[in-house]
């Protein structure tokens, strides 16, 4: 629509337009840079997966530490915040994880689903090195490009994180809920309902075959690498490095490590290194076609003028410290009416970040802004994949995990809007 805009209307010319628009992202590096991280990050996450890694891990780790439902939950807190590459997988491993803990220790499937819900997209939120960073760096990047805004991608994101206050928010209430063992709202009662269930027998693991080493040394070499490669892209200055270079070396080192390390240590061949490797990869496709159609609107809405637009609009009645609480919003709204904070990301990168170039606000604040909003709207939706997938990992009713959530999320949500206000303001 926004080529057809463009084109002035001329459907002629539309098609050809849109494709060429298309092609002309493989010209730039960068763009096919990012494009590479967030395909291979699947194939890094299969392989790992497919190692055993992660299911040692968790054997360990309920044998010997989990001696109560605080236990549980705070083990599958910080399983959620260490494994922060995807939400989906975060999600099913937490599930995994707690599942047969919770039956005997009495937690409802609807507290479970809530914990895989947090520790999912807020988390993956709050850290740029997995497909979610990829995507915000290159939509922050196509501005830069562009010349909307000035300065580094990956530091501005970096600056961001200390203001995505709806993940901070979130995974700070949770810590307390789960602490203190209070709830409220339809929780509580689900809870309560939990409590009147008879104790089943707690299911014995068995011995990992594979070490706990097969998951954490690949996301070490591949956490540690990134900042070395950034040090070297910018020359001993790491906020002056290359984002999209830096994470597409660390995929390349974290690549060739894992099939070194597990053929030597005989986790398994070649051919399987390679055939779990096209499988993982193949599975990031889907999520590489919305990273190439969001570089593309990212250009067409910036010719569009569409954030300079907006902000005209506003330009004599808001004021730039509420700049940021606007975005939020706005994006929490798209965000919960699509189920996507990915699409959300989207659209509003390309939007807010113009208008705050206009306004003179904080950009770090602007982009913190739509990370928040999207990912406030997305834990609050029926429709979101993760938090349909948070709920299947939980064995619970969408609807009911929904309905039990919905009142920790709109907390999360009020405290980051007054936050949000107080930030722009100062």
């Amino acid at each position: 629509m926004g080529e057809l805009i463009l084109l002035g209307g001329s459907l002629v010319e539309f098609i050809p337009a849109t494709i060429e628009r298309l092609l002309a992202q493989f010209h730039e590096g960068w763009k096919i840079k990012t494009l590479f991280f967030v395909i291979m990050v699947g194939g890094i996450i299969r392989l790992i997966s497919s190692s055993g890694g992660i299911e040692a891990f968790i054997s360990y780790v309920s044998k010997r530490r989990i001696k109560s439902k605080k236990d549980t939950l705070l083990m599958g807190y910080f399983v959620g915040i260490l494994i922060f590459l995807e939400s989906s997988i975060t999600a099913l491993v937490v599930g995994t994880l707690t599942k047969p803990l919770a039956v005997r220790y009495k937690i409802s499937k609807a507290k479970l689903a809530y914990l895989c819900d947090c520790t999912s997209s807020p988390v993956c939120s709050l850290f740029p090195f997995n497909g979610w960073g990829a995507l915000l760096l290159g939509l922050i990047g196509v501005q830069i490009a562009e010349g909307v805004i000035e300065g580094e991608k990956l530091s501005l994101l970096v600056y961001a994180i200390p203001l995505n206050f709806y993940a901070i928010t979130t995974m700070l209430i949770l810590f307390v809920v789960i602490y203190t063992n209070r709830d409220f709202g339809p929780m509580k009662k689900a809870e309560d309902e939990a409590m009147q269930v008879s104790t089943e027998s707690l299911l014995e693991f068995e011995n990992p075959t594979v070490s706990m080493k097969a998951m954490f040394y690949p996301i070490a070499v591949m956490l540690t690498s990134v900042p070395l490669f950034l040090y070297a892209s910018g020359k001993g200055n790491i906020l002056e490095g290359s984002g999209s270079s830096a994470i597409f070396y660390s995929v390349l080192a974290t690549l060739v490590f894992i099939a070194f390390y597990y053929f030597f240590k005989k986790v398994m061949s070649w051919e399987k290194y390679f055939y779990e490797l096209k499988i993982g990869a193949g599975s990031m496709v889907g999520i590489g076609a919305i990273l190439l159609l969001a570089f593309a609107l990212g250009e067409v809405t910036v010719e569009l003028q569409t954030g300079p637009y907006l902000a005209s609009l506003v330009q004599g009645s808001l004021h730039p410290s509420y700049l940021a609480a606007l975005i939020f919003v706005i994006a929490a709204l798209i965000s919960f009416s699509t189920g996507t904070s990915w699409g959300t990301f989207s659209i509003m990168i390309p939007i807010a970040l113009p208008m705050a170039a206009v306004l003179d606000a904080h950009i770090p604040l602007v982009i913190a802004a739509v990370i928040s909003g999207g990912v406030f709207g997305d834990h609050c939706s029926p429709i979101s994949d993760t938090t349909i997938i948070s709920a299947m990992a939980a064995d619970c009713e969408t609807i009911e995990h929904v309905r039990t959530q919905l009142p920790y999320a709109l907390l999360s949500g009020v405290i980051s809007l007054a936050l949000f206000m107080i930030v722009g303001i100062k």
